[in-house]
């Protein structure tokens, strides 16, 4: 009975238990790697067989002379140009320095500080230092180590005006004896600033303007000037006192390496010309019209084909224009036209802004040393603040959607997209510029384009 029983048990199928499956943090990484799949944003309406995808987008805008674009910022960092040169007399004079008195006033009331018998932190004296440098020089303005960056430059500069009691902190910790700038925005490597706002504070009562602007310009001359230093109440912060950002963007609207060739096939146009921009909506104006897209049925034939089409190389700019003035007087989240935010800021007030001035306008970039003009597209922008590469996702986006003939309100459009995928590549930073930051309520006979 019992032979007989481990018999039985003998022939009955071995059942192992299995074990679950062991993750790694290697293996989970791994496998999310493997399934992550990188596509372009699929859009919607009738243009989206003209839209460029994002390296299209990405050659198209860094396929310009911007050696040209570089070599005049340098001059206007160094005076020797201006940006009035630009527009001619219909544009206005954008230096605010003669208010600078009034903000100092109007902080100190505010705080409720009398500028009589400070003691504390009151008795250390403010500085605001407006500079202007040029971005091809610097890898951005934010110090970073082993990189050279403005805000490194000058607070080396200022280590000289430092006092006693911070030199002393300073020797202890074993760091070098800089002084500390607080700045109105930073900048990205390659863009420049003609007017950039910052600010020095110390206790030493012996520092005149002067010695610090002496001090910054005698460190990199050519690359960063001084426009202005003045003392301010200790209530003003470049940042959080500033009410609005200038920025500028000068885009070259010929190919410069296929310069020749491009004119040859009549693909530069008169770009401003209001006869090009009708022409340019009317191609995409039946497809994009109501009624034609609702009644539309597309197979997919003739989806492959219009994919394989020529799209456009050329674009107007009076529909960049049209297309950035729908964003004014509105107060609307730019979280798809930022780059490099955290995720914490990509939703609620953090993202939004609210724009004072947006327009494009068609002119020529003086070149006094050879004698030729570049046509070029400038691109104003004012606002109450601006996220991280903001301003050249922004044009990059303008652009591409002029090109592909989309109607003027397909940058609100695009608020509500659901990635950033949506939104084309940052434009080069060589064409890019801070013009000025106001302290004072926003007067629109400061822009530049009308």
């Amino acid at each position: 009975m019992l032979k007989t029983s481990l018999q039985t048990l003998k022939s009955l199928p071995i059942v192992t238990k299995q074990q679950p499956p062991r993750f790694t943090k290697n293996s989970v990484v791994m496998e999310a790697q493997s399934e992550k799949v990188y596509a372009y944003y699929n859009h919607t309406d009738s243009c989206k067989f003209s839209r460029w995808t994002a390296r299209e987008s990405f050659e198209f805008m860094y396929a310009r002379p911007w050696q040209e674009v570089v070599d005049f910022y340098s001059k206007s960092v160094n005076g020797r140009l201006s940006l009035l040169e630009l527009f001619g007399t219909q544009a206005h004079d954008v230096h605010v320095d003669d208010k600078i008195e009034e903000v100092s006033n109007e902080t100190a009331l505010l705080e409720g500080v009398s500028n009589v018998d400070k003691s504390g932190r009151w008795a250390r004296v403010t500085f605001k230092i407006v500079l202007s440098y040029h971005g091809g020089s610097f890898d951005g303005w934010q110090k970073q180590p082993g990189l050279n960056t403005v805000q490194g430059l000058v607070e080396k500069s200022l280590g000289i005006f430092v006092d006693e009691k911070k030199a002393q902190q300073l020797k202890e910790k074993s760091k070098p004896l800089e002084g500390c700038a607080s700045v109105a925005g930073r900048t990205d490597k390659g863009v420049s600033a003609l007017q950039q706002v910052c600010s020095f504070y110390t206790w030493r009562k012996d520092v005149k303007p002067h010695e610090i602007e002496d001090a910054i310009n005698d460190v990199a001359p050519g690359k960063v000037r001084v426009v202005s230093v003045s003392e301010v109440s200790r209530a003003f912060h470049p940042n959080f006192s500033a009410k609005w950002r200038h920025y500028l963007y000068i885009f070259p609207l010929n190919d410069g390496e296929n310069r020749e060739e491009i004119e040859g096939e009549g693909d530069i146009e008169n770009f401003s010309s209001h006869e090009n921009c009708e022409k340019q909506r009317n191609e995409c104006g039946e497809l994009a019209s109501e009624e034609n897209v609702e009644n539309s049925i597309i197979s997919d034939e003739d989806e492959d084909e219009l994919e394989g089409a020529k799209k456009p190389r050329s674009f107007s700019v009076c529909r960049v224009n049209q297309l950035l003035h729908q964003l004014e007087g509105k107060l609307l989240s730019y979280k798809n036209f930022a780059r490099d935010t955290k995720a914490l800021r990509n939703v609620g007030p953090p993202t939004e802004c609210y724009f004072y001035h947006a327009r494009a306008t068609e002119t020529s970039l003086p070149c006094p040393d050879h004698g030729k003009e570049i046509k070029v597209m400038c691109v104003e922008l004012v606002a109450n603040r601006f996220l991280r590469k903001m301003v050249r996702v922004l044009v990059a986006t303008a652009v591409r959607e002029a090109a592909a003939g989309a109607q003027e309100d397909a940058l609100l459009k695009l608020m509500d997209a659901t990635c950033r995928r949506a939104t084309a590549p940052p434009a080069p930073p060589d064409g890019l510029c801070l013009v000025n930051v106001g302290y004072t309520e926003f007067d629109r006979r400061n822009c530049l384009i009308p």
